[in-house]
């Protein structure tokens, strides 16, 4: 397989999580009225722990947990939460992270990678909840790090809105340096001794201060929990902006992208690239893309092609538009029914429909329904219908044109969406050479299995988060903390 720029690169075996969320429906509102559908058991723990240990035998790498901290209130606004609560598009929605210990108790391979923002909490607080989940998976969790879209979460979190976005930036480089130091730099690897001849639990000398005093931060320290089996969770992060793309360079490895298809997303994937390279001297490579994709498979094209008109029936025309005015701020209610998107002066909206226009030309004309009926059957990632070769073929083009390496897999209905994936698509990916046929690392961390390298528990040497490490046997004085 080549680049686009001609450079030869070797076949990807891909990476592949669940994408979900704590709510029904997640990026497919309504589909709740779907009679297949249980995404409305989410209150349910048994109905998580059956998801992941259907997934894990399937050797899925993670199960990737988006989430807010506000309602979608822009439709038919101003904060108007009534379409989003009458469709239960993403309303109502548990906290996530609380879940995973019962996932983990129930599995030993598969990774979770949990959203939690950075607007609106203590990094001190933050860290000792990531390192306690670290340690009840044995080492699989990952942090998907986000600034918070949502005006609706800043005014219940002490904002009257949200700070402005390259502000939240700025305190997420700030706050993930703090997480560094109470992680890597605040406990040498060998501190817990457990002597019990001499009483010692922890050896006082291997913990300290952090001292950190910043524009928006001070923590003296120390981290409050021993070193966990990654110490960092595996940085997971999403985001386009300018400001987006530089942290993503320096900081993640993984990165979640979303787009209607290929063209949409490659230049920013080749940025970041780019930028990892030349500014922060990471491997580029070492930075893994992830496409939002939500494949609706039959055995024939027909049967494809049924389920999906099933579930558009099944969609919510309001929920679509209460997520699309949540994700862009954008309230279509203002526009006719049958007024022609690609004509209103909103550059935001134009730019989005051409895009959609782009990656599916059979509709003829672009008004707020067929935006809407578009969201209900995968938001606002590529919706792919047909067999398991045509699927295969859609994704074997993303990693082509798009050099993604992986995909989160959204659902229509759930769980019956991943059982069709499992059952039809991931056959047909291994007799490709796509997909692994089990762990490379068994009972391993979340980030051994995502680079397939026994041993790799911590963040590569190139990454920043490396450079905090506490390593065994050195002193203090010969440890300085970066700052």
């Amino acid at each position: 397989m080549a680049s686009t720029n001609g450079e030869a690169r070797p076949r990807k075996s891909l990476i592949i999580n669940a994408f979900v969320m704590m709510c029904s429906g997640h990026q497919s509102p309504g589909l709740w009225q779907h009679p297949d559908d249980e995404s409305w058991r989410f209150n349910d723990v048994e109905h998580w722990v059956e998801l992941a240990k259907t997934l894990e035998a399937a050797k899925f790498h993670g199960i990737f947990i988006a989430d807010v901290l506000g309602g979608y209130d822009v439709y038919k606004g101003p904060r108007n939460l009534e379409p989003a609560i009458v469709s239960g598009a993403q309303w109502p929605v548990n906290e996530p992270l609380a879940v995973v210990p019962a996932m983990a108790a129930a599995t030993e391979n598969i990774g979770f990678g949990v959203t939690v923002a950075t607007t609106y909490e203590q990094p001190y607080h933050l860290a000792r909840r990531l390192s306690t989940v670290d340690h009840l998976t044995k080492g699989r969790l990952g942090w998907n790090i986000v600034t918070g879209y949502l005006d609706s979460a800043a005014r219940n979190l002490g904002h009257g809105q949200q700070p402005q976005h390259d502000d939240r930036y700025a305190i997420a480089e700030e706050y993930v340096k703090v997480t560094y130091k109470l992680w890597e730099s605040s406990w040498r690897d060998d501190a817990v001794v457990l002597d019990r001849e001499r009483g010692v639990y922890t050896e006082p000398s291997r913990v300290r201060e952090i001292n950190h005093v910043g524009k928006y931060y001070t923590v003296p320290g120390p981290h409050i929990c021993q070193p966990s089996p990654q110490r960092t969770p595996l940085i997971l992060q999403a985001g386009t902006s300018k400001a987006g793309k530089a942290f993503a360079a320096q900081h993640a490895e993984a990165i979640f992208v979303a787009g209607h298809s290929p063209a949409t997303v490659a230049g920013n994937i080749a940025e970041i690239r780019e930028l990892a390279k030349s500014k922060f001297g990471r491997d580029p490579r070492s930075l893994k893309f992830l496409a939002l994709f939500c494949p609706v498979l039959g055995r024939t094209e027909e049967e494809a092609l049924e389920k999906f008109a099933q579930y558009r029936k099944a969609g919510s025309i309001d929920g679509a538009l209460a997520l699309f005015g949540g994700w862009t701020g954008i309230d279509l209610s203002k526009y006719g029914d049958d007024e022609e998107l690609r004509h209103v002066e909103s550059n935001a909206i134009r730019s989005a429909v051409e895009g959609w226009s782009r990656a599916s030309p059979g509709v003829a004309k672009w008004t707020k329904t067929t935006v809407a009926q578009h969201i209900t059957v995968g938001g606002l990632g590529a919706t792919a219908v047909g067999t398991p070769e045509q699927i295969a073929d859609e994704l074997e083009r993303w990693v082509a044109e798009a050099d993604v390496d992986g995909f989160n897999f959204a659902y229509a209905i759930k769980p019956g969406s991943f059982h069709d994936i499992i059952e039809l698509l991931l056959p047909e990916l291994r007799k490709r050479g796509l997909f692994w046929d089990d762990y490379a690392v068994k009972k391993g961390t979340y980030r051994e299995n995502f680079y397939g390298k026994k041993g790799q528990t911590g963040p590569p040497e190139d990454h920043p988060a490396a450079k905090y490490r506490w390593k065994a046997g050195v002193d203090a004085k010969d440890h300085k903390i970066p700052e």
